[in-house]
Order: structure tokens, then sequence, then C-alpha cells
């Protein structure tokens, strides 16, 4: 099995994505569609190399040799299903796609909780839409994001205390701190270098940059 850090995959979920999210492929990246996943596929130009998922948001594709069908009755969600799938055939970057937002807020959070399995793994996994980017911090793993166009910069505890924070390149930087799911210190930092670094010793951190909205 290739277990080399530059195997790259794409899971394209449900939540309908723009063409401008073309961003986020690159020549070489396998695809996997989940469920109505495969019609982000078709507006981003892109033929998947596999569809999987009981497809009971979307309609059966027909005359897919690639086409994986999951029961309606089971633990995993389709796209968790995709990311385990994927991280055991050692793809260690993944990018999600059509993962957060849409009408239905169980299924971000359920996606986030997909990320932080994927971390465990020791996937680098990221998640984007229209104006952020979600990556999940983990322990004795450092960080570092280029400002580009961003200019917040969140942090949150995902699985209870996330310990050890330090926090750079910031408007309110952080040394040897605890973040804490009951209250949200780390919400809308701002960029003040061309580059900010994280790290954590303990837990699992939510980061997410986003554009000014204004």
């Amino acid at each position: 099995m290739n277990t080399t850090p530059d195997r790259r995959a794409v899971i394209l979920s449900a939540v309908p994505v723009s063409t401008a999210m073309r961003r986020y492929l690159q020549p070489g990246d396998r695809i996997m569609a989940c469920d109505a996943g495969y019609h982000n596929a078709e507006r981003l130009g892109v033929r998947p190399d596999w569809i999987v998922g009981d497809f009971d948001s979307a309609a059966r594709p027909e005359h897919q040799d690639n086409l994986v069908v999951l029961p309606h009755v089971k633990d995993d969600t389709d796209t968790h299903y995709a990311a385990r799938w994927l991280c055991g055939q050692g793809f260690r970057q993944i990018v999600m796609l059509g993962a957060i937002g849409g009408a239905r807020i169980e299924h971000t959070i359920a996606n986030l909780h997909t990320a932080v399995y994927l971390a465990e793994q020791g996937v680098d996994v990221l998640l984007a839409d229209e104006q952020s980017e979600l990556r999940i911090l983990s322990p004795d793993r450092p960080m570092e994001l280029s400002r580009g166009d961003w200019k917040y910069l969140s942090l949150f505890p995902l699985d209870g205390p996330l310990t050890g924070v330090c926090l750079q390149g910031v408007f309110y930087p952080l040394q040897d701190a605890t973040l804490r799911p009951d209250y949200p210190l780390g919400v809308s930092n701002e960029f003040t270098e061309p580059t900010a670094r994280l790290s954590c010793t303990g837990g699992h951190g939510l980061v997410i940059v986003t554009k000014d909205d204004g």
C-alpha cells in the first residue's frame, strides 16, 4: 500500500458547490463522490474515481462501474465510509468539499467528526466552502497558516479541553493556554503576520480561517 504523504484525495459530499471551488482540485487528485456529491463532480467538471452511498438523497447513478452501494441501515454516514476507505488505501491528504453548510446542520457536525477521525489517523484534512477553510489541530503536530486573503482565524476545542495551546502571528497570541468547550475564547482572532503558527499538546482543535465579511 502506498502511504506517501503526497497521496491526495478529494471527497465530494452533497452540499452544492460552485465552480469556484475548482481551485481546490489538483492534478493527480483521486475523486470520491458521496451520494448526491456526484452532482458536485458534474459542477466541477471532474469524473469521480468512485461513487459511494445509499442514495437516499439522490437518484442512484446508472451505468457506473465505479459505484459502491451502501445499505440504508448502517452506522457510517456515506462521507465517513468514504473517509475510512480512503484512509485505509493510504491517502494522507484529504480535501472535503460540499461537506459544510447546507440545510441540515447535523450533516456538517457529522462531517467535522469525520475530520477528527481522519486527523487521528495522521491524515492532513481540509474542509472548505466559498468563505472559509477548516482544519484539525492535533497534539504535537504544529500547523502554519498563510494569511493570504484571510482575515479571521478561530480555534475551538472539539473533544474536551484543548491544552498547551500556542498561537502566534495573530492579534491575540496564546502561550501554553487551555481552551474549553464552554467558553469560545478562540473565536475571531485576526492575522497580524503573513503566517500564523498553532500548536497544542492535548485534545483536538477546529481551526477556521474566514474572509472579511464586510
